[in-house]
């Protein structure tokens, strides 16, 4: 029996791959233009919403999502969710309709064929460089005055499977400050079983999200980027011991 499990895992890897790169290769005209110029972005994270809604089709994940709070057409927002999985980035574009920008590890854009659009639409983040933090601060002032919103992945990276929530950095928290923007607290309650990192595991089936409500900016110093950090951890934290 396991055997058949194993094989079965290594055939679901190899199947991820291609369900990931067959739709960009189908978009990729439209895809590069969509990324000649920064005001046409909007048409880019349409497209981008289409290969992510392929990939969990493809892959047999049904989505679902619970929304305590709308999003607002047309308003900035900070988007921040727990993070577990390949697959969190696909299911962060299929369920948030207003258009955002990823803020992410610079590594990311080494991923052939995903990374040559990742690092051209993305606000990538160098750890290693101090100046780094301020170019980010710039680019996503440039974004939100453009009508867009931020997704930021707050414990910095995937933590060891055994983790439920690593800590949260501090980026998320300080940027949406900054730009008084409402914080945007989800839930991603399977992607772990789903499809983690771990190679041979992973299963089609549900996906579930919750987008909880928001916690408003307006108004707070800088200094109150703890308790909020605080905060949002502790309920998407809850939520995950009481639904996972």
């Amino acid at each position: 029996m396991r055997a058949f499990k194993i094989i079965f895992w290594t055939l679901y890897r190899i199947w991820f791959y291609i369900v990931v790169a067959v739709p960009i290769l189908v978009l990729f005209p439209f895809l590069v233009v969509s990324i000649l110029k920064e005001r046409w972005y909007p048409y880019f994270f349409k497209l981008a919403r289409i290969w992510a809604k392929c990939i969990l089709f493809g892959m047999g994940f049904r989505y679902k999502v619970t929304a305590l709070q709308v999003p607002e057409p047309g308003k900035s927002y900070m988007f921040i969710a727990n993070h577990t999985s390949m697959t969190d980035i696909m299911l962060m574009l299929a369920t948030v309709r207003n258009p955002f920008v990823f803020v992410g590890k610079k590594e990311l854009a080494k991923i052939p064929l995903f990374g040559f659009f990742y690092k051209r639409t993305s606000i990538l983040v160098d750890r290693g460089n101090p100046k780094s933090r301020h170019q980010v601060y710039l680019r996503a002032q440039r974004r939100l005055h453009m009508g867009l919103s931020i997704c930021i992945f707050p414990e910095g990276g995937v933590p060891d499977e055994k983790v439920l929530l690593d800590e949260f950095k501090d980026g998320a928290f300080r940027l949406a400050i900054e730009h008084q923007i409402p914080i945007v607290p989800m839930t991603f309650f399977d992607n772990k079983e789903r499809f983690s990192y771990t190679f041979f595991s992973g299963s089609p089936g549900k996906m579930r999200v919750k987008i909880h409500p928001f916690i408003e900016t307006k108004g707070l110093p800088l200094e109150a980027k703890k308790v909020l950090k605080d905060q949002a951890r502790h309920i998407i934290l809850t939520d995950l011991q009481t639904n996972c």
